[in-house]
This record gives structure tokens, sequence and C-alpha cells, in this order.
């Protein structure tokens, strides 16, 4: 096993007594107890101490010249949010002890099998798991790993810190990612929930010539073809590649909501992540703009590796206690953004945003075609589904009823200027998209 990195603070307490050393006081103060009532002379008992605090020094200094022993920590590459990973420590000793580890992890993070009491032997290493759950988003350091060494005589414990900090990259959840890879972008968009409706040999690409098959429309007839085959020739035309998307994504106080571990902005940024995928195999280029609180622009590029350009532009945004200005990210993007795009801005809508929104559409719907997907709080449903049973549940449910109208009414302002709205929760996000996009795609608007 490799020796620490050069430089690493190790620091070191003062040994604190174990639960014996306290055990063995007690005793020597009852032992007092039988000189006062003359039991036991006076000298036994000055004796008995000094034989005790001489113990304690010894035992005490034992643990103090012990080596500290090494430490490494192996963690995942990449770590995707919300998924859980197994952390390895490897521990080294000089000589056979006892040792309780606690790694300093990322605090709040979620985490199974720690501390752990492990006995090291002499020249081997000893090697656990545990297990850690990210919960945010962004980069996060390992500050070391805590060490309790006891004494031989079990009196003393003394804390220390080995191994070296490491920094630690927590990604969006890309498992998905690699799930979609080993299917068809077809057959992933079913796997995400999308409801396609099949078009068989439609689309504004040719693809080939073949021979006619029941379904097939009249205007798919290719004459001369068929003329010179003698039997009916159909052609095939596929989706329209090389065409753009654009994912603006708002990164203000709308985000912040959270159903469940995991605020909304990390499921808008999965759901991103999963269109973007799916767009790419689909042989389009994909862009991101995310404005409000922190932001980032990555131009539209073409190709699957150009999903990893997106993780690492997207892995450390975050919303922020901001309002959004919609106008202004819908002017950074028509400045960025010349060529026709399908837009998906992907935020959560109020009546109160309405003027902000409308204005940034109308810009935008000059030079390209316009999604947006509005988030809806989980909490919302589930507040309307509670049986009203006193004056607070009525009052609840009636100020619920009242919003969600007055949300269906800024969405239906949008759908009256032409634009494409999604009314979706969370759990509906990916699904939802990847199907507008596919349906664009089909449909040929772009």
């Amino acid at each position: 096993m490799s020796a620490p990195q050069d430089g690493l603070a190790s620091p070191r307490r003062w040994p604190r007594p174990a639960p014996a050393t306290l055990a063995l006081l007690v005793l020597w103060s009852l032992l007092g107890l039988a000189v006062v009532f003359e039991r036991i002379e006076s000298w036994a008992w000055y004796a008995a101490g000094a034989g005790l605090a001489l113990m304690l020094l010894a035992d005490a200094a034992a643990v103090v010249r012990r080596a500290t022993p090494q430490v490494a920590r192996r963690i995942p590459e990449t770590w995707p949010v919300g998924i859980e990973r197994a952390v390895t420590l490897d521990l080294e000793a000089a000589n056979g002890q006892r040792v309780d580890v606690f790694d300093l992890h990322p605090g709040g993070w979620p985490m199974q099998g720690l501390p752990r009491r492990v006995r090291l032997r002499a020249g081997e290493v000893a090697s656990f798991d545990y297990h850690l759950r990210a919960n945010a988003r962004g980069d996060f350091r390992f500050d070391g790993v805590q060490l309790r060494l006891h004494s031989p005589l079990r009196l003393w414990w003394q804390s220390r810190v080995a191994g070296a900090p490491q920094q630690v990259r927590v990604f969006p959840n890309f498992a998905p990612l690699a799930r979609f890879a080993m299917f068809s972008a077809e057959q992933a968009s079913r796997l995400v929930g999308a409801h396609l409706r099949r078009r068989r040999g439609e689309g504004t690409d040719f693809h080939q010539m073949r021979e006619y098959r029941i379904g097939d429309s009249l205007r798919q007839i290719d004459w001369k073809a068929t003329a010179r085959a003698r039997r009916l020739i159909s052609r095939e035309y596929q989706d329209e590649k090389n065409q753009q998307l654009v994912l603006l994504l708002d990164t203000g106080r709308r985000l912040l909501a959270r159903d469940g571990e995991l605020a909304h902005f990390d499921h808008v940024l999965d759901a991103a992540l999963v269109v973007a995928y799916l767009a790419l195999r689909q042989g389009d280029a994909v862009g991101l703009l995310a404005s409000g609180g922190e932001s980032a622009w990555v131009p539209p590029r073409r190709g699957v590796g150009a999903i990893d350009e997106l993780l690492r532009a997207s892995y450390a945004l975050q919303p922020r206690p901001v309002a959004t200005d919609f106008l202004a990210a819908a002017t950074e993007l028509t400045l960025r953004q010349r060529r026709r795009s399908l837009v998906m801005l992907v935020t959560n809508l109020r009546d109160e945003d309405m003027d902000d929104v409308l204005a940034a559409v109308r810009m935008l719907r000059k030079r390209h075609l316009v999604c947006v997907a509005s988030l809806r709080e989980a909490a919302l449903d589930g507040a309307l589904a509670e049986p009203v049973q006193d004056l607070h549940g009525a009052i609840r449910a009636g100020a619920t009823a009242q919003y969600l109208e007055q949300r269906n009414a800024a969405h239906e302002a949008l759908r009256g200027h032409g634009v494409m709205v999604l009314d979706v929760s969370c759990d509906e996000l990916a699904a939802s998209l990847v199907e507008k996009y596919l349906s664009v795609k089909r449909d040929g608007l772009l």
C-alpha cells in the first residue's frame, strides 16, 4: 500500500480516558472509604494510587507513541446524484492494533456502514466498504479519515486524522443514459415512457425505395419506379437530421421547490439530459442555456460525445432564490443562436410571470419554435386528493384549486399565442419532453 501524500496533516489530540480508566478511578476512590473506616492502612491506599497512576501514564505514553496507520480511500470517478455508491477504505499499520474508523465524507449525505471497528495485523492491509448516497450535485470534498486508536491496556484512546483529502464531482443522474446506449432511439424513447405515434415511411428526408406495403399512403408510391419494376414501389422517408434543439433551463427561485429528496432543478436537469441524449442519437445538434440564478451556455453540438460537454457545463449548476428575467434570457438566446431551433423552456410557470414570459416567447418565436414545459408540484395534486374534514382543510383545498385555475389560465394564454405548453409533474417531465421533441420531428415543424 502506498504511503500518504507528502504534506498531509495528521492532527493528534491528547489521549482521552476510556471507560475502563474511569472505572478504575472510581474503584480506587471507593478504596479510600476503607481507609476512613480503618479497614486497610492508608499507605496501602497511597501505594495503590501510585501504581494506578504509573499504569495510566505508561498506557497513555504507549498510545501516543503509536504510529498513525496509513489510509487510502477509493471512490468512484463519476458519482450521479441520488445514487448510492460504495467507498472503499484500505488501512495498514506497522503493528497490530484495534482502530475505530469514521470517514469525513461530505456532510448531509445519507450513509451506511460507519463507524467501523477494525483489527489491524502488522504489515497487512485491512479493507472494507461503506455506502454513500449523494443528495446534491457539484464539487465536494472528503477531508480525511478519522481514526480512534486504543492503548494496549484499553485505558486510553486518541483521535487522529489520516489519509489524503479528495475532491469528487457529483453529476446529474446519468444512469438512464447508460441504459439507453444499448437501444435504438425509438426503443429508448419507449423506455423513458414517451407515447409515440407510429408513422411508417413518412418524414421529411428521403431514405430509400422499397416494395409497397399495406398501409403506405398513395403519395408514397413512386409511379416511374413502379412502371420500371412492374410492381408497386414506395418511397420511404426518415425524420430530418441535423436540426437543432436548445434547452433553456430556469435556474431561479421557481426551481428551488422539492418533490422528495431532490430539488425540481435536479429533476429538470436529469430530464434535459435524457432528451438531449436522444436528440443526439437522432443526428441533431443540442445546446443548453441556463439563466435566472447561475448561468451557463453550451452552443449546439452534434454527436453522442456532446453529452459529455453538457454534463461538464451543467453538473454544478444550482438554482438561486432570485426572480428569473425571462426576457433577458430570450434576448441572450436570440443573440447567441441564429439558426432556427426547437427551444424547450423548462420552468415553473406562475400567473405573475405571464407578462415577462409572453414578451420572451414573442421574441423567440420570430426565429425559433418554442415549447414551454411548466413543472407542477406533486403537493398540489396531493392537496386536492385529500378529503376535506374541517375548515382548515376546506380553505387549503379552495386555495389550491384557485392557484391551479390561475396556473391553467397562464398556460392557455401561452397556447393562444401558438406556443406548445406541457403541464407536467417531475416524474412525467422526461417522457413529455421526449414525446414532444419526437412529435415535432415527425410533423416536420422545424
